[in-house]
């Protein structure tokens, strides 16, 4: 039986995984928290067992939540929940010790897969969405489409960049995508980073 704290700012997202949570036998205790500073308040007094973390939100926000949640508790499992649009923070979090990445709108049946890859002792490359430790090997503009997506760059400035059309770049990023087994520039910056794509 596990116990998960949920951190994050709306309160639909929060009640959106509660009802997620609740249905999953395995899970015996859900807390919810609105804030970075209220997770690392609560978390030494509750020690859950998975800590759902939304990377970003005001305040301390959730990198450095996540930070600070693992100065002091370098166990700590935490999940960053991400609506795919900042690749920087999820991959930063990544290489900072978050056991994975999960979509804010992941079907039940996916937040339950990852909690079981959690809580049966799975490593992070079981969760869904890092499952594929190793496969096709990128060319080399797909790498240079990652890379530009990791600092940030547009698919137009990734493609003044490498003097490609813009429409080009797409489809580049779509094959990456496919790939990495990934479905946003998040996810594909946090992957290139863990599988070492990404200097």
């Amino acid at each position: 039986m596990a116990s998960v704290m949920v951190c994050d700012d709306s309160p639909g997202v929060r009640a959106t995984l509660r009802r997620c949570l609740t249905a999953i036998p395995e899970v015996a205790q859900i807390s919810t928290t609105a804030s970075g500073e209220e997770m690392l308040a609560r978390y030494t007094v509750e020690s859950p067992d998975v800590v759902f973390l939304d990377v970003q939100m005001p305040g301390i926000g959730g990198l450095s939540a996540l930070h600070q949640l693992r100065e002091h508790h370098a166990d700590a499992v935490v999940i960053m929940l991400t609506t795919g649009e900042a690749p920087q923070p999820i991959a930063e979090a990544v290489v900072a010790g978050a056991s994975g990445y999960l979509a804010k709108d992941a079907s039940p049946q996916e937040v339950a897969a990852v909690l079981a890859a959690l809580t049966d002792g799975g490593a992070p490359a079981e969760i869904p969405a890092q499952r594929h430790e190793t496969g096709p090997t990128l060319t080399e503009r797909e790498q240079q489409v990652l890379r530009g997506m990791s600092e940030g760059m547009s698919n137009a400035q990734i493609g003044k960049e490498l003097f490609l059309s813009e429409d080009t770049v797409k489809t580049h990023a779509r094959r990456l995508f496919r790939k990495l087994s990934v479905s946003d520039r998040g996810h594909a910056v946090a992957e290139g980073l863990r599988r070492g794509l990404i200097p």
